[in-house]
C-alpha cells in the first residue's frame, strides 16, 4: 500500500520509495508505503529481489493552528490489490481517527477536521489497512504510521521568573555582571528560528546592557553614584526568529538597587555651633547634642564622637547614640557662673568602618568649635561641707550647744539664709537649730547608752526665695559620761565541794559595764572592808576584768549548812570611778575526786535512790494517772448505785444485794443474815470482830426470846432501833430486807440459809432401797449424814 502526501520529499525518501515500488510490483499483494507515486523510465530494466514484506515505515506532516474552512489534506494511502474499481476499503486506527483524522475508505485520501497545536501533542501514531469489501478479509497486513504536527511560529517568549530584584555595590566597574535572565520558548527549537531568541534592553541605557545571547546584564558606566541615583529600572526584551521581522517577543523588568559602600566621610553641617547650659545643671546630665552628616547609609554611616581639645575638656564629656548618630555632651563637674561664663571645645567625629579602596576620598572625619554658655540662675543656698560631724557629752542639759552649720547663697545678690531642721523622724526631735545662725542645741537629755548617734537633716532657703532649698546630713556623736557602776556579766551558779582545800580557785567571775570602754574597764574587785572578814571563802582579783573565788578552810559539809553567801564589790576604771556591790551564792556538793560534782543537798534523795531526773518525772506521772483512775473509779461507783432488791415482789429468794465487797470466806460475822431472814435462826448475840464497839449493846437472844409473842412490825422496829445505835454498821447507808416468813409453821423454813445452823432428821437410807439408779444420790446423803453425826 502506498501513502501519497503533497508534501516536499527528500531525496533519501524517493530512494527509498523507488526500491519499494520495485517490491511491490514483485509482489502486489503486499502494502506498500511511499510518499508519492514515482514510474520506472522506459527501458529500465527490472531487478528482482528475494520476497519480503510490503511496507515499511513513513510519517505524514500536518500543519498546526489550520485555520481553513475546509478539512486539512494530510495524505493518501494506497494499496497495490486496489484496481480502482472500489472493492477496496481503507480502515484508519488509532490516536484522533474518526475525530482527528478521518479517511475516504474508497480513494485512501486522509484530512485533519481540527485545529491542533504542536505544543498540546507533536505527533499521532495510527494503523492502516486494506481490506475486501465484499469479503471484509484484510488484502494486506495492518501498517503503522505517524502524523507529525509541524511547528509554526505561534509562541513568544516568555521570562517565567520575571520580574527580576537584584542589588549591585555602587562605584562598581564598568561590566560588573548584575544578573543573567532566560526567556522560554515553547515552539519547536529543532524546526527553523521560531524557538530561537536572542535578547536587547529596551530601557535602562545607558547604565546597563545585556548581552543578545547569553542574557547577561552588565553595568555600562563606570562608578555609578549610589548618592546619586539609587534605584533603576530595567526592561529586556527577549524575540525569537532570531531576531528577525516578524518575531515574536516578550519582555520583563529589572529593578537594580545599588548598595552603599562608604565613600563619603562624615561632614559637620557648621564650622562653629554655640551651646547655652544653665549652671544649674546636674553633674552627668545630657547638657547638648550635635550630629555630623553622612550620605551613607548602615554601618558605613557608623562615626564616633570626641573632643579633642578646648578649656572645658575637663568639665564635658561626650559620647556618641548608636541609633541616631548623634554626639550627646554630658557635663562630668558642676558649673558656677560666677566663677566662669564660657567654655570653649573641639569636636570630632570619624567613621568607624573604613573602606581602603575608596581611601583617597578622605579623609573620612570632621572637626568643628562648640562654644558653651553658662547661664546664670537663682542657686540654692551651698553648705560649707557636704556632711557635718559634731559630738555632744550624754546627760547634758537641755540647751547644750552642739555645734553649727553654714549655708550662703553663691548669687551675686548674697541673700540672707534661714536653717530649720527637717521633723521627719523621732531622732530628729532631740535638737534645735537657731534660724539665723545655724547653731544646733540639744532640746532632750541624750543618753548615750540608749542611742549613741543621731543622724539629722538641716535645710537652708534664702529669704528673698524660699523655694530654693539646700539640705546637708549632720550625724552627732553621743559621748560617754561614767554613769553607769560595773555589775556582774551573769547570775553565778558558784559550787564548792565538800572535800575542798583552802587556796582552792572554785569560780572565776567577771565584771560588764554599759558606759564606753573608757569609763568601763579595768575592773577592780574586792570585798567590802566594812564587813568582818569571811572565813569561809575570799576573792582574788586577777588584774584582767576577772576575779576568782577562793575557799579558806579545809572541808565543807552538807548537812550543817549547804549555801554560804559572799558579798563582794566591784568598781570601774571611769573618773569619778563607779562601783557596785553583789553577793554570790556558793553552794556546797559531794564531788568526786577529780572534782565533779556528784551530788548537791537538794539532790540528795533523788541521788541516793540512783534515779534520773527524767526517770523521777515519770514516776510522779504514772502516780498523778493511778490517783485519777481511783478518783474516776470511786465517782462512778457513788454515782451509780443499785437497789439492795432487785423487785419488791421478789421475795422467794432468801438473797440480800448489796454494793459492797465482803471480807471473804472468813467473814461470817459481819453480817448475820440468817438473823435478819430467821429470827427464829438467832441464838445468841455476836459482836463484829473487825470493829471493837464503844456502848454495850442487848444481847440479841435476849430479844429474840420475845419474837414469840410480837408480831412482824414490831420486830422491824427493834431491829432498825439497832441499826442506828449500833456504831459498827458501815459508815453509810444500806438497806436491810426483813422477808420473816411467819412463827409455828409446820413445814418449817424452805431457805436454804439456816440449813448452815439447824439439824434436820431427815433419814436418807431408804434412797438405797430405790434401786441402782438412786445409787449415787444415796452414797452422798449418806456420807452428808456420816459427817454430821462425826
Amino acid at each position: 500500500m502506498k501513502i501519497t502526501s503533497t508534501s516536499c520529499i527528500c531525496p533519501v525518501l524517493v530512494c527509498l520509495c523507488f526500491v519499494q515500488r520495485c517490491y511491490g510490483t514483485a509482489h502486489h499483494s503486499s502494502i506498500k508505503v511511499t510518499r508519492n507515486q514515482t514510474k520506472h523510465t522506459e527501458g529500465e530494466t527490472e531487478v528482482h529481489h528475494r520476497p519480503k514484506r510490503g511496507w515499511v515505515w513513513n510519517q505524514f506532516f500536518v500543519l498546526e493552528e489550520h485555520m481553513g474552512p475546509d478539512p486539512q489534506y494530510v495524505g493518501k494511502l494506497h494499496s497495490n490489490s486496489d484496481k480502482g474499481d472500489g472493492s477496496v476499503k481503507y480502515i484508519l486506527t488509532g490516536e484522533g481517527a474518526g475525530t482527528i483524522f478521518i479517511i475516504d475508505d474508497t480513494t485512501g485520501d486522509i484530512h485533519s477536521t481540527k485545529s491542533l497545536d504542536r505544543e498540546q501533542k507533536t505527533h499521532y501514531v495510527l494503523h492502516a489497512q486494506a481490506i475486501d469489501r465484499r469479503t471484509n478479509k484484510p488484502l494486506e497486513p495492518e501498517s503503522e504510521f505517524i502524523i507529525k504536527v509541524q511547528d509554526i511560529n505561534d509562541n513568544a517568549p516568555k521570562f517565567t521568573d520575571g520580574p527580576y530584584i537584584v542589588t549591585v555595590p555602587e562605584m562598581s566597574d564598568m561590566g560588573t555582571s548584575v544578573l543573567q535572565v532566560t526567556a522560554t520558548d515553547a515552539d519547536d527549537p529543532t524546526y527553523g528560528n521560531s524557538a530561537r531568541v536572542v535578547y536587547s534592553i529596551l530601557q535602562g541605557q545607558p547604565y546597563f546592557s545585556v548581552d543578545p545571547k547569553t542574557g547577561v546584564i552588565r553595568t555600562a558606566l563606570h562608578n555609578m553614584d549610589r548618592e546619586a541615583r539609587e534605584h533603576y529600572s530595567v526592561v529586556i526584551q527577549a524575540k525569537d526568529m532570531a531576531g528577525q521581522v516578524g518575531g515574536l517577543s516578550g519582555s520583563t523588568t529589572v529593578n537594580i538597587t545599588l548598595t552603599d559602600v562608604n565613600d563619603n566621610p562624615p561632614r559637620f553641617p557648621q564650622k562653629h555651633y554655640q551651646l547655652y547650659v544653665p549652671e544649674s545643671a546636674q553633674v552627668g546630665s545630657a547638657v547638648g547634642k550635635i550630629k555630623a552628616n553622612d550620605a551613607d547609609t548602615g554601618s558605613n554611616a557608623d562615626m564616633t564622637y570626641s573632643i579633642t581639645n578646648g578649656d572645658g575638656i575637663g568639665v564635658f564629656s561626650i559620647s556618641t547614640d548608636k541609633d541616631t548618630r548623634e554626639g550627646i555632651l554630658s557635663l562630668k563637674k558642676p558649673l558656677n557662673y560666677e566663677k566662669k561664663k564660657s567654655y570653649t571645645l573641639n569636636i570630632e567625629g570619624a567613621n568607624t568602618h573604613l573602606d581602603f579602596r575608596f581611601s583617597h576620598l578622605g579623609p573620612f572625619k570632621d572637626a568643628t568649635m562648640l562654644k558653651i554658655i553658662v547661664g546664670d540662675v537663682d542657686e540654692p543656698p551651698h553648705f560649707s561641707m557636704p556632711s557635718y560631724v559634731m559630738d555632744v557629752y550624754e546627760n547634758a542639759k537641755v540647751g547644750t550647744i552642739v555645734g553649727t552649720v553654714l549655708a550662703q547663697d553663691p548669687d551675686s545678690a548674697n541673700s540672707l539664709v534661714r536653717y530649720f531642721i527637717n521633723r521627719s523622724a523621732e531622732e530628729d526631735r532631740f535638737f534645735n537649730i537657731d534660724a539665723n545662725t545655724g547653731t544646733i542645741k540639744t532640746s532632750k537629755v541624750l543618753d548615750r547608752e540608749e542611742t549613741p548617734w543621731y543622724n539629722i537633716t538641716v535645710t537652708a532657703s534664702e529669704n528673698d526665695n524660699p523655694g530654693l532649698l539646700s539640705h546637708v546630713s549632720v550625724g552627732i556623736r553621743v559621748l560617754d559620761v561614767n554613769d553607769n557602776p560595773p555589775e556582774l556579766a551573769r547570775e553565778y551558779d558558784i559550787v564548792v565541794c565538800e572535800n575542798s582545800k583552802p587556796g582552792q580557785v572554785i569560780h572565776t567571775i567577771t565584771a560588764t559595764d554599759k558606759d564606753d570602754f573608757a569609763n568601763g574597764p579595768r575592773f577592780n574587785f574586792f570585798l567590802d572592808e566594812r564587813l568582818p572578814t569571811n572565813p569561809n571563802f575570799t576573792l582574788k582579783d586577777n588584774e584582767d576584768n576577772t576575779a576568782s573565788i577562793l575557799t579558806r578552810r579545809r572541808r565543807f559539809s552538807r548537812t550543817m549548812q549547804d549555801v554560804y553567801y559572799l558579798p563582794i564589790m566591784i568598781s570601774d576604771g571611769g573618773i569619778p570611778s563607779l562601783s557596785s556591790s553583789s553577793t554570790l551564792t556558793i553552794r556546797v556538793c559531794a564531788c568526786e575526786r577529780d572534782g565533779r560534782v556528784r551530788t548537791c543537798h537538794a539532790e540528795a534523795f533523788l541521788s541516793s535512790a540512783g534515779l534520773s531526773t527524767g526517770a523521777l518525772i515519770a514516776i510522779l506521772l504514772c502516780v498523778l494517772i493511778l490517783l485519777a483512775i481511783v478518783v474516776l473509779f470511786i465517782t462512778l461507783r457513788r454515782s451509780k448505785k443499785e437497789p439492795l432488791i432487785i423487785s419488791e415482789e421478789d421475795v422467794r429468794e432468801n438473797v440480800v444485794t448489796y454494793d459492797d465487797e465482803g471480807g471473804g470466806e472468813e467473814d461470817t460475822e459481819a453480817f448475820d443474815i440468817t438473823a435478819l431472814r430467821n429470827p427464829a435462826a438467832a441464838e445468841e448475840f455476836k459482836y463484829r470482830r473487825d470493829i471493837r464497839p464503844e456502848v454495850q449493846l442487848t444481847p440479841r437472844h435476849q430479844t429474840l426470846s420475845t419474837l414469840d409473842s410480837i408480831d412482824v412490825q414490831e420486830f422491824i422496829k427493834q431491829r432498825l432501833a439497832e441499826a442506828d445505835l449500833d456504831p459498827s454498821v458501815p459508815p453509810y447507808d444500806s438497806l436491810q430486807t426483813y422477808a420473816y416468813e411467819g412463827q409455828r409453821s409446820e413445814a418449817g423454813s424452805i431457805s436454804s440459809l439456816d440449813s448452815a445452823t439447824t439439824q434436820s432428821d431427815q433419814d436418807y437410807h431408804f434412797l438405797g432401797d430405790w434401786g441402782p439408779e438412786f445409787k449415787k444420790l444415796a452414797e452422798l446423803y449418806g456420807e452428808m449424814e456420816s459427817e454430821r453425826t462425826t
